[in-house]
Formats: structure tokens, sequence, C-alpha cells
């Protein structure tokens, strides 16, 4: 036992000297490379006197913002690496801790800030060694660096009631955690959670911990960060990414104009790029390319973080920001060649505003194909969205969607220009009239939103040879319990012939937390296309990715939406409310809308295989196992318990399951609208999206 034992020291010890650890927690020569580095790594760097907010992604790609923990008794967060023979080895301790600590209302977190570990390996690593605890992706090492990290297995105690560090070392006295126990342990990070939360004092706050080292090579250029030029530097980066927003006439709430601006607004800046609220493009930067990446590069968000930690110095040159008097287009995209006026709306200064469904006559004699159009709303607090779709036929009431066919454009927040690729576009035909679906939102006082549509045609001898459509993943059978933080749905749609998929547009209300869109082939694998970690509700978009996703006939595209439904959520109206689907921003929604071409379709060559996408929806909305049938298990929501009426008598084969050909049954029992996809890339008949 004895011969094990040491056996196992030397293996770990070898494996500490390697990762630059000693048993006895100096940093070894081997490791640190020169004398000056491992007296760096020594040191123990002094507690923040505040841990600011930050907002990072998990291995698993579910975000986690650390103030949204505030109602929690203490905080603890343990710092990781890949390959690490020490972290791994106190992951069955850890573990204990959690368990012993969560119930009493104690949150955990691993924080990874090691720059070569991907999150595919960090990933693969938490379930070769059974970690169950967020691994949180410090990918950019500014949560890290702020926190004064150097090692792994260092354990932070946190008092959310002052955001202070209460405690920062090893979790024991133990070094190697796989040889025999020690007969006492001395229990650190459990005394000074015993501490925190008996409301008292933590008796050693700091304690040297004997991890393996982290690097982090910004650390060494702390100094140089005050040499970080605003004028050439940080600047560009501001007027390449963010003045179109902020800018006089911009939706940005503050207009960078001039250094002082900035510097006023730096503190702010600081922590939306800490949070990840800014710039407002949640797609994940790890999870494919988009063509309209509006992302800052690792780079670029650490010399603007830098720089405001140093203070935001001014420094030499010229000001690039004000040497320029900016002002928004009244069209980002030019001159339109037809603008089309919604009719005024009179927005309340208060209450609660049904959709408005009116209509505009189409002035055009002769068709024309779309190529870009532009919402522009005059009251912008109070539109939360305009959706269009052409009408064979002037309405006479209400511009009812389910007889809407190609979108001449929409807006919602963050998103109010549409650019068809090149070649391709939307047919316009004459006559007739453009449907709206307008949803105004009371915002304290009364204003008229008088909101234009601007067009951009092909000239009229160009016809391009691509087609666009549109159509929707949803689910309106969503139904979200009282309080559940992290409540998840699924729905699919199925392509029957073969596609390209060029973007994806995730929709949920208040309670949306996170979606994704994944593609699943006919032969069963997957792969996950577009991935919001942390869904905002208050900036939405198409993501288009950077190349056309091939979707070959028989695939299935798969949304999955999380839904945030406790207390933890500020945002939440009600969390001791069941949600289920609804217009108003208070209920919730399902809803992806995706831009897709038929590949064997062209201008001159209309297919009508919408109808046959459509008719998958219904199927895709109850089918959560993904296993072509429904289960009277997945029935849910209204439209499910009108189903499981007829569960029995639609099953004919009795296999406990409703497959796709029992399935159609189900749908002439329940009626449904059929329209012919020819109308120039129809609009799904589908429930549309809303809320604020």
């Amino acid at each position: 036992m004895q011969s094990a034992r040491i056996s196992v020291l030397a293996a770990i010890g070898g494996s500490m000297l390697l990762f630059g650890c000693t048993t006895d927690g100096a940093p070894s020569a081997l490791a640190s490379g020169n004398d000056a580095a491992a007296k760096t790594a020594t040191q123990v760097a002094a507690l923040p006197a505040q841990v600011d907010n930050f907002m990072l992604v998990d291995q698993n790609l579910e975000a986690h913002e650390l103030y949204r923990l505030a109602d929690a008794k203490a905080i603890v967060i343990v710092t990781t690496m890949n390959g690490c023979p020490i972290a791994r080895a106190m992951t069955p301790e850890l573990k204990k801790l959690r368990d012993a600590y969560q119930a009493k209302g104690v949150e955990f977190l691993l924080l990874n800030s090691a720059l070569q570990d991907g999150r595919e390996a960090v990933q693969k690593e938490a379930q070769e060694f059974g970690i169950d605890i967020p691994i949180l992706m410090d990918s950019n090492q500014l949560v890290g660096e702020s926190l004064g990290v150097t090692r792994t297995a260092e354990v932070y105690v946190i008092n959310p009631k002052t955001w202070q560090v209460v405690y920062r070392g090893p979790l024991d006295d133990r070094i190697d955690y796989g040889g025999a126990q020690k007969a006492k342990v001395q229990p650190f990070a459990a005394n000074a959670l015993d501490a925190v939360l008996a409301g008292g004092a933590v008796q050693q706050a700091s304690m040297h911990t004997k991890g393996c080292l982290i690097d982090f090579p910004e650390r060494a250029k702390k100094a140089q960060h005050a040499k970080i030029s605003y004028a050439h530097d940080v600047a560009p980066i501001l007027e390449q990414n963010c003045v179109a927003c902020h800018q006089p006439g911009s939706i940005g709430p503050f207009s960078m104009t001039s250094y002082e601006m900035v510097k006023g607004f730096s503190p702010m800046i600081r922590e939306v790029l800490r949070t990840d609220r800014m710039p407002p493009y949640n797609a994940d930067p790890h999870v494919n390319k988009f063509a309209d990446n509006r992302n800052l590069t690792s780079a670029e968000i650490k010399t603007i973080v830098h720089w405001i930690e140093a203070g935001a110095p001014r420094g030499d040159g010229p000001d690039p920001l004000a040497s320029v008097d900016r002002r928004a287009p009244e069209w980002p995209l030019g001159k339109p060649d037809l603008i089309l006026d919604v009719p005024a709306y009179k927005i309340p200064a208060s209450g609660v505003v049904d959709y408005q469904r009116p209509h505009i006559v189409n002035p055009l004699t002769e068709g024309r194909w779309i190529r870009a159009s532009t919402v522009k709303v005059t009251a912008r607090q109070g539109v939360h969205h305009i959706l269009t779709g052409y009408l064979k036929d002037i309405p006479t009431g209400p511009a009812n969607e389910s007889r809407w066919g190609a979108s001449v454009g929409g807006y919602a927040v963050g998103s109010e220009s549409e650019i068809a690729p090149e070649n391709a576009g939307t047919y316009l035909p004459p006559g007739g009239a453009i449907g709206i679906q307008a949803h105004y939102t009371p915002f304290g006082k009364e204003e008229v939103d008088k909101s234009q549509i601007a067009l951009y045609f092909y000239d009229k001898d160009k016809t391009p040879d691509l087609v666009m459509r549109n159509s929707v993943v949803v689910d309106n059978t969503i139904v979200i319990p009282p309080g559940a933080a992290r409540h998840k749905e699924v729905a699919y749609l199925t392509f029957p012939k073969d596609a390209l998929l060029y973007s994806a547009f995730p929709h949920a209300h208040y309670r949306g937390y996170a979606s994704d869109l994944w593609i699943q082939y006919p032969d069963g694998s997957k792969k996950l296309l577009l991935a919001l970690p942390r869904y905002d509700f208050n900036w939405q978009r198409h993501y288009t990715f950077a190349e056309p996703v091939k979707v070959p006939a028989g695939s299935k595209l798969i949304a999955h939406y999380i839904y945030d439904n406790s207390k933890r959520n500020p945002a939440n109206p009600d969390p001791s409310k069941q949600i289920v689907w609804g217009d108003q921003s208070w209920e919730e929604m399902f809803y992806t809308a995706i831009r897709y071409r038929w590949v064997d379709e062209n201008s001159k060559n209309f297919v009508d295989y919408d109808e046959a996408l459509h008719q998958t929806r219904l199927l895709g909305m109850f089918d959560d196992s993904l296993d072509g049938k429904i289960q009277k298990a997945e029935l849910k929501g209204e439209l499910g318990a009108r189903i499981g009426q007829y569960f029995a008598q639609v099953d004919k084969n009795a296999d406990g399951g409703i497959d796709k050909a029992e399935f159609a049954v189900v749908q002439q029992m329940l009626g449904g609208r059929r329209r012919s996809s020819t109308e120039n890339a129809a609009m799904p008949p589908a429930p549309s999206p809303g809320g604020r």
C-alpha cells in the first residue's frame, strides 16, 4: 500500500514539474524558465476590492452571468485547465464540496483561462473525468486577469452581498488527492463557506495554492497598457465597429463623437464588453462563420478593456472620432427606388396594443425583383417589429398573414435592412397590396409612428437567377413551468428537397435565455450551425452564414430554446406563472425564421416544395425525441390536448406512437390552410413573431 502511494506521488510530482508545480507549491525552474518568472508566479496577487460583473459561456454553450447569482448565499469559482493533474485529481473532492453546499444556496463554477484549451477539448475532458460543474471559457483571460489568477485549483469564495472575494486559496491541505487519505484534512474552502453562511469573517482570507501555472501573457505587459494609443489603437476599433450605431440620428444611446465622450462612458464600455452585451451580435464566435459578423476580435476586446483599465489615457495624435462630423444617413443603403408609407399609428402612452394589420396598396404596374429593403421607423421606443407580405388581392379588412406571399422587408430592434445574396432576389408582382403586421409598445408618452419601407430593385433588364424563400421553425405548443431556470424546448422542419440555407433569425421574448440551430442529415449525423448562448430580446437579427449551408433532402433543421422563468431573470415579469405561446412580451415564443432557396429552382422555373416543407412543421413541434413519431407524453399545450383525444384512434398499428403517415390523418382532422408556394417565396402559414 505504501509503495503504491509512493508511485502515485511520483507520477503526480513528475507531472507537476512538467506543468510548473512542485509538491511544496513552489514553481520549478524547469517550468518557469527563469528566476524572475518563477518569482512572479509565486506571488499571490492582491484580492480585488470587488468582483466586477462578467458573462462567460461554458463548455456546453450555456451562458453564465455573475451578477445574476446575486441571490446565492455564496459563489465558488475554482480555476482549472486541461491536462493539469492536480485539477483532475481534486475533482471528486470538489464535487463532494459542491454536493454538501449546493442545497445551502452556494453556486459552484469552474474557470478555464488557459489559452490553449478550446471548447471541444474542455468538453471532452469534462466528460472523461466526470466534471458536471459548468466550466466557464475565459478565452480573453479578462476575468482571470481581474481576479489575479495564477494557477489552477485556486478556490475563490465570493460574497454576493458585497461582491468581494472573502477567500482565495486551496480546497484543503492535500496535494495529490489520489493517494491515501490524511488522518486529518484542513478543509480551508469549507471553513470559508461556513463563515460566509454564518455571516462571519473568514479567518485566513488568502493562501498559496499548489496548482499548475496558467500563462497570462498580458499580465507581463500591464505596464504597457497605459501606452495603448487612443488615436491609433482604440478609436479605429470604435470607428470600424461601434460608431455606425453610436452617432447622431442612430440607435445607440450615446454618440462616440470625441475622446471626451468615449472617456466619459468608458466604465460602461468595459462592463458591456465583459458581459458580452456589446456589440449586439449574439452568435457564439467559436461556432460557424458568418458573413455579417459584428463581434469584436479577442485582440480588439483586450485592447479596449486594457486601455480603460489603465485609465483611458488620451495620449498623442489627432482625435479620429472628432475629426469627422458624422450623422446617420436617412437611408443607410442609399436612395431607394420605391418608398412605401406604412399607415400612421398613434401609440398610446400606456396599456396593451394588439397587433395592427393594415395594408399598403402596391403602386407597381409591372413586376420587379427586390434586391434589398430597409424599414425606417420614427418612434423607435414604441415599435417592436414590422413584418410584411405580398397580397394578391387588396384586403377589405385586416391583412391576415395566412394569405401573405413574399416578404418585402421587415423590422425588429437591431434589424432594419435586408440585402439579398448576389444574383438572388424576391419577386414583387404588380398590383395587389403589401400586408403589414405591426407591434407597437406604449413607453410612457403618446407618439405617432410613421414608418416607411424603402425598396431597392434590380434593373428592369436584370433578372436574378436565384429565388429566395422564407419559412420558420416554430413551436406554439410550448409550456414553461413556473420558476423554471433552464426550461428547454425543441422543434424541427424536415426538408423534402435539396436546399441551401442562407440565414437564421431566432426570436423569443423576455424569458428567452439561449437558442441554437442544428442540421441533422439523413444518415442521422448532426452539425451545430448557430449558437446563441445568451439570447438578447433587445437585439434581434438575421445571422447570415459565410457560406450557404447545404441541406440535403430528408435533413432536419432543429432549433432548441432555453427559457429562464426564474426570479434570477431580471426581465421576467412574473416567475410564478406558467407561460405558454402568446403575442405579447409577457407571453413567450419559439420562432426561428430562416431564409433559403431550393437548389433546383430559379427565376424561370418556380417549384412547389414549400407546402411539403410546411406539412412537417406540426410533427416537428411535438416530436421532442426526434425519432419521427409522436408519443402521447410528447403532446403538450392546448393543441396537444386536442390531438390526445384521438391518439388511440389514430395509432393504427398500436405501437404507442403516431408516425408520419398516421399524423397525416391528424392534420386532415385538424384542417389546414393549403396554398401555392408559386406566389413568389411565400411566407409560411405560421404564427408571426412579436412582443416587447
